[in-house]
C-alpha cells in the first residue's frame, strides 16, 4: 500500500511530505503496459499529483495535473482527490528513449518542451487552473518552478521512479516542502544542506528506506513533528453509468448515425482501459 506522510517544522518555517508510491506505479504499469521511460514519466507525475492533490481540503476535490509537451510521450496527466489517491494517463506509453549519458531514463526527452498545467476542482462555479511553462521536463523541477511562479510559494520537489529489470517499479516515491510566510533563514538553509540527502530518492526507497526515514534525511537538524499518514492508491471511478453520459453527449442525431453502421459502441476508459460497450437501445 503507498502512502503519505506529512510532517510540519516546530517554529512553523515548513511543511513536508513524503510519500512511496510504488504500488501506485506499478498498478499504471498493469494498466497501460508502458515502456521504461514512460514508466517514469507517468510514475513521476502521478507521484507528483499525489503530493498535490493530498493538500486539498475537502471530500470532492479534485486536482488534475497535465504535461502537454512536444516530446515522445505525449500528454501525461495524473489526476488526485484530497486524500491523495490518483489515476493517470500517457498517451504514447510505448516511449522509449536512449539513456542519458548518466545512465538514467530521458524523462526530460520523453515530456520535451511545452506547457503544463494545474487545475482545481474544489466545489466552486469553474475550476481553478494554473499554466506553466516547462522547464526542464523532468516533473520536479516544473512543479517547483510552477508553485514558486503561479503560487509564489518556494517549494522543493524530489521525485523519482526506479524500473527493474523486468519492467516494474522497484522504487518510487517524492518529498515535497514548502516554506511557509516568515520562515527562519537557518531552516532554509538546512534544507538547502539537506537536499543532497534524498538524491536518488527511488533507489532509497527500493532499498527499503521508510517514507519516515527519508522525511528525518529530508530534514535532518530541524525539529519538526509528525501530523498525520494518509493511505493512497491508484483508483479509477469509471462506471458504465459514466460512460453513458458520455455517449450520449453525443447528441441523438450523432448516435443514430453511429449506429447505422455499426451495431455497438465501445467505449474505453483511458484510465484503466476497462472497456464499455453501448447498443441502440441506449437512446430509448
Amino acid at each position: 500500500m503507498s502512502k503519505i506522510i506529512r510532517a510540519m517544522t516546530k517554529d512553523g518555517s515548513a511543511v513536508a511530505m513524503v510519500t512511496d508510491t510504488t504500488d501506485i506505479v506499478n498498478k499504471a504499469i498493469g494498466y497501460h503496459k508502458t515502456a521504461p521511460t514512460a514508466t517514469a514519466a507517468l510514475g513521476r507525475t502521478l507521484t507528483a499529483a499525489s503530493l498535490m492533490g493530498s493538500r486539498l481540503k475537502d471530500k470532492g476535490d479534485s486536482l488534475t495535473l497535465t504535461f502537454k509537451g512536444d516530446g515522445a510521450a505525449g500528454i501525461v496527466m495524473a489526476v488526485a482527490d484530497y486524500s491523495g489517491n490518483v489515476k493517470g494517463y500517457i498517451e504514447n506509453p510505448s516511449a522509449d528513449l536512449p539513456l542519458k549519458p548518466n545512465g538514467k531514463l530521458d524523462v526530460s526527452g520523453a515530456i520535451g518542451s511545452g506547457y503544463m498545467s494545474v487545475v482545481r476542482d474544489v466545489g466552486m462555479k469553474e475550476p481553478m487552473t494554473g499554466i506553466s511553462e516547462i522547464v526542464s521536463g523532468e516533473i520536479a523541477e516544473d512543479v517547483a518552478s510552477y508553485f514558486a511562479n503561479s503560487e509564489q510559494t518556494p517549494t522543493l520537489v524530489s521525485l523519482g521512479v526506479l524500473v527493474d529489470k523486468d519492467l516494474s517499479c522497484a522504487g518510487a516515491g517524492g518529498v515535497l516542502i514548502q516554506l511557509l510566510p516568515y520562515a527562519d533563514e537557518s531552516v532554509i538553509d538546512k534544507l538547502e544542506q539537506n537536499v543532497g540527502k534524498i538524491t536518488g530518492l527511488s533507489s532509497l526507497i527500493a532499498s527499503g528506506k521508510t517514507c519516515e526515514q527519508i522525511m528525518a534525511e529530508a530534514l535532518y537538524g530541524i525539529e519538526y513533528d509528525l501530523f498525520d499518514e494518509i493511505d493512497t492508491d491508484y483508483i479509477c471511478d469509471c462506471s458504465k453509468a459514466r460512460m453513458l453520459r458520455a455517449v450520449k453527449s453525443l447528441g441523438k442525431e450523432e448516435l443514430q448515425k453511429i449506429f447505422s453502421e455499426q451495431e455497438t459502441i465501445e467505449v474505453c476508459c483511458r484510465f484503466c482501459n476497462k472497456k464499455f460497450s453501448f447498443r441502440s437501445d441506449i437512446m430509448e
